[in-house]
């Protein structure tokens, strides 16, 4: 089975940072980036990256090199993001979110790290002996006498623009790499298809290490757009609400969690500045729609939500879905949709044949989104083979997702092939549990991890957050065997305030297992 994505023709150069170099000759006094107050043009923003570019290039860390960046949200970021693109190096993302010790083991898992750029507040986060930090504050002077003019670097579609960490199933950081075409193809993509313009001012909420704030990022400097930036490291919820609300903000990218904390932030005030939005594009996680649907159904909601699926390794999105098309009763887990421009969706069984329409299979992505693989994981670049389609090789990348294409065409993720548990006896995906929970009346939120019992068997529990006063542990078990065999039933029903999120905006897998670890007492309620 082959979903195939809309061909659309790219420049002959598919450069990204080339797009904003074109808005700030056609519109240099448009806003670029607002961040405490203080605001950038796009004029003032392209001159002090070209500036970072002139400086990069003086040190030889041109096309090819890697240069990493440990900033809070402000408007040098950009600039040392769009001066490494303008000098032909790619950036790697060091999150400042991070603890001090994370990000000393990520250090040195990026060969060829030519410099990293900090400042004030992250340079102790990230000194090394063996690689140089410089701050672009104290640089200031020095930027100021070199050209404003963009250097003479010569990037094409195929040179990497950026490398970001993802976790994979090793316990090691795996560092993929992203080439400037699948960029430029996944913006392009969003502009046209979403009619992103210069109005479409964006603000960011994820945290910087994660994948989908790149595209959050540039998309709408893409566009030529203004990018609104959180004064805080962390997410948090009241500030961005509160940015939403006072600026003329029509687009924001998120994790799936992160948007449901912002639907309740906005129920539980009344308010209507994320439904007045143009567009929340959102994924990176199993999709609880029941949170959402109540919200998204109300009067004068204008919002677009778009259910999206894809992975660092391929560009960020893959695939999207317009969530007002799903209706619960016909669709049990809502579609991520179909692919994005000159892109396509492989579904395969274990021998890397393709199955037939309607069968599950490895979800397996083509096209231009693919990366150019991991930059520190030999055997994990396994993931990135050929497979072949209409006679001839085609290069993809496994997921080590599981899904399939409805009859409608749209692409549906069931979950982790490796997700799956042996408990007694019996394998068994926790995402599954996790549906199941999250559709009982009183559940408002469900996340089940993988324990151990005191003889050291694999058990289920399962975390719940109520809807109201509480959870009773006999009743929730009683309703979920009505729809679930014994065996996937969870052993434990633990009741929290909240679930709790990662950085990144998804939920803290890490903190479910640390609570499990915890001794609680055992009674008839869910506590």
């Amino acid at each position: 089975m082959i979903l195939q994505g809309k061909r659309v023709a790219l420049p002959s150069a598919p450069v990204v940072h080339r797009r904003f170099e074109e808005h700030a000759t056609a519109t240099p006094d448009a806003v670029a980036v607002v961040h405490a107050g203080r605001e950038l043009t796009y004029a003032q923003l392209d001159a002090k990256a070209n500036r970072f570019a002139h400086f990069l290039a003086a040190r030889g860390h041109g096309r090819g090199a890697r240069v990493g960046v440990c900033l809070d949200y402000s408007p040098d970021m950009l600039v040392a993001i769009l001066g490494t693109l303008k000098a032909g190096a790619a950036y790697v993302p060091f999150d400042p979110a991070y603890p001090a010790a994370r990000l000393q083991l990520l250090l040195g898992q990026v060969p060829g790290l030519a410099l990293i750029v900090t400042s004030p507040a992250t340079a102790a986060m990230v000194r090394s002996a063996d690689v140089d930090s410089v701050d672009l504050e104290q640089l200031a002077g020095h930027l100021a006498d070199l050209p404003a003019t963009a250097p003479d670097t010569d990037v094409t579609g195929d040179d990497v623009c950026y490398a970001v960490f993802t976790s994979g199933s090793t316990g090691t950081p795996k560092l993929t790499a992203v080439r400037h075409e699948g960029w430029f193809n996944l913006m392009n993509w969003l502009q046209l298809e979403y009619d992103l313009h210069g109005g479409s001012h964006h603000l960011v909420v994820s945290a910087f290490g994660f994948d989908l704030s790149q595209r959050a990022l540039m998309t709408p400097l893409f566009c030529g757009a203004t990018q609104y930036l959180p004064a805080s490291r962390n997410f948090d919820a009241m500030m961005a609400y509160r940015l939403l609300s006072e600026h003329d903000i029509r687009v924001v990218h998120c994790a799936s969690s992160t948007l449901y904390v912002l639907v309740d932030w906005e129920k539980a005030r009344g308010g209507h500045a994320l439904a007045g939005l143009d567009h929340v594009l959102f994924g990176g996680e199993a999709l609880k729609a029941e949170r959402l649907a109540d919200w998204a159904r109300r009067e004068g909601n204008t919002c677009t939500l778009l259910h999206q699926y894809g992975v660092a390794e391929c560009t960020d999105v893959a695939t999207s879905y317009d969530l007002a098309a799903h209706r619960p009763g016909e669709q049990d887990v809502p579609p991520v949709g179909r692919p994005a421009y000159n892109t396509d969706i492989h579904l395969l069984d274990e021998d890397l044949r393709h199955v037939a329409p309607g069968e599950q299979g490895e979800i397996c992505i083509a096209g231009a989104g693919v990366g150019a693989g991991y930059l520190n994981a030999g055997p994990e670049n396994g993931k990135f083979t050929t497979v072949e389609a209409g006679g001839e090789q085609v290069a993809i990348y496994r997921t080590g997702d599981r899904g399939y294409v409805t009859e409608a065409g749209d692409l549906v993720v069931l979950g982790r092939i490796d997700a799956q548990v042996k408990v007694r006896g019996m394998r068994i995906d926790p995402t599954d549990v996790e549906r199941a929970l999250a559709r009982l009346d009183g559940v408002r939120e469900a996340a089940v991890a993988v324990t151990r019992d005191s003889a050291g068997d694999a058990e289920l529990t399962a975390f719940l957050v109520p809807a109201g006063d509480g959870l009773d542990a006999d009743d929730v078990r009683a309703r979920l065997l009505r729809t679930l065999p014994r065996n996937m039933v969870p052993a434990r029903f633990l009741t929290i305030a909240r679930l709790p999120l990662s950085p990144h905006g998804k939920v803290d897998r890490a903190a479910l297992a640390d609570l499990c670890r915890r001794p609680c007492a055992e009674s008839g309620t869910a506590a």
